[in-house]
């Protein structure tokens, strides 16, 4: 069954010990002023998740934790800082090169709020500093009560993050909170965080993932998988162009590909729609509306529900990336922890590596990773 709301229960959480990760930014700045305005017993935690090299421009450490260190002086917090460095090169990092040299297209965000932020910075908030709680600022929300804990959309639309986090655990989510998750960025969060004079509240929000930060992104991935060029052809196999690489360009990706003005071409964009890694070559097709592009089902592995896998064939809604509306669908159980989900009409760009995410209602259900696009659901009902 859908659920609709989920209130924060402030009466409920007055004088429990809560640590706050604090990022240095506007969200994570008003969240640790609602948990010291609601009573609770509050400490923050400035996390760095990776080691700066020469460049300032990316990942600005420093910087942010001088904001967070303002925040707290404000707020009469402590700010504990933790280096997860380590951690997130273990198991963000290193899984990130190796799904882009198979030429897949992972998602880090995803895998650093599984790996890092709801599971080694809530062993240490726990373990070392004695929190019965994490709080963080995610534009998502929680049921409280009786039963499975479950995870909600934010109620801002445009900031919903339950996307990135559907793949943390049941026992991690009933042990956080989201002040911030009932509320909405630009009519509610900057407001207030100008209403507490927080030093934070005209900081701009940060883009991108953060060992990249401000940096061309082909630049940055070079240094680790160095690409060769190769050709770029239609799906008629004609040559159009030519590629610095398969691990730079994605299913969908319509930028980048230096091929807009050809003569041969009908006047409209072309869009990645295949990579044949044998022989370095990339697959373009003109028009978003391309059968190429187009998928009706797909393959997932590795499935995570956070209350629990639901019964399953079960009709829903899905995501197959951050910004895109939900479609219908209808998830199968393959086994082997594999999934089936065939969509209710066709989807653009279907990319392997990135997460197909459930949802029914409010309620986001979990995830999986996308192995395969198909054009025809292949499995027996």
């Amino acid at each position: 069954m859908a659920v609709d709301s989920a209130p924060i229960p402030w009466d409920e959480l007055r004088g429990r010990r809560v640590v706050v990760g604090l990022s240095g930014g506007v969200d994570s700045s008003v969240s640790a002023a609602l948990l010291k305005r609601h009573g609770l017993e509050v400490t923050a935690l400035f996390m760095k998740n990776w080691e700066e090299d020469d460049t300032p421009s990316h990942c600005a450490a420093a910087e942010d934790r001088e904001d967070a260190q303002q925040v707290c002086d404000l707020l009469g917090i402590r700010l504990e800082t933790i280096n997860f460095a380590a951690e997130y090169w273990d198991q963000v990092f290193e899984r990130f090169l190796s799904e882009y040299g198979r030429g897949r297209t992972p998602n880090p965000d995803i895998l650093c709020n599984s790996e890092i932020k709801f599971r080694a910075f809530l062993d240490y908030a726990t373990s070392a500093l004695g929190a019965d709680l994490i709080a963080t600022g995610h534009y998502c929300r929680r049921t409280y009560g009786e039963g499975p804990t479950r995870l909600l959309r934010g109620v801002d639309p445009g900031k919903d993050q339950s996307y990135f986090l559907h793949a943390i655990s049941g026992a991690a989510l009933s042990r956080t909170i989201f002040p911030i998750g009932g509320m909405l960025k630009r009519e509610e969060v900057r407001p207030l965080a100008e209403e507490l004079r927080l030093p934070t509240a005209q900081k701009r929000d940060s883009t991108g993932i953060c060992f990249i930060g401000e940096r061309h992104f082909k630049e940055f991935l070079g240094r680790y998988l160095p690409q060769k060029r190769g050709p770029i052809v239609d799906t008629a196999g004609h040559q159009v162009g030519e590629h610095d690489g398969l691990a730079f360009l994605t299913i969908g990706q319509r930028h980048g590909l230096s091929i807009g003005g050809r003569q041969d071409g009908d006047g409209r964009p072309w869009y990645v729609v295949g990579k044949d890694l044998e022989k370095n070559t990339l697959i373009v097709a003109q028009g978003s509306d391309h059968e190429a592009l187009l998928s009706k089902a797909l393959i997932a592995s590795n499935p995570a529900f956070i209350a629990g896998q639901p019964p399953l064939p079960l009709h829903c809604t899905c995501k197959i990336r951050y910004r895109q509306a939900d479609v219908g669908c209808t998830i199968h159980d393959l086994g082997n922890q594999a999934l089936g989900v065939a969509f209710d009409g066709p989807v653009a760009a279907v990319a392997p590596g990135q997460s197909v995410v459930f949802y029914l209602g409010e309620e986001c259900l979990g995830g999986a990773v996308i192995e395969q696009a198909l054009k025809e659901q292949t499995w027996q009902t």
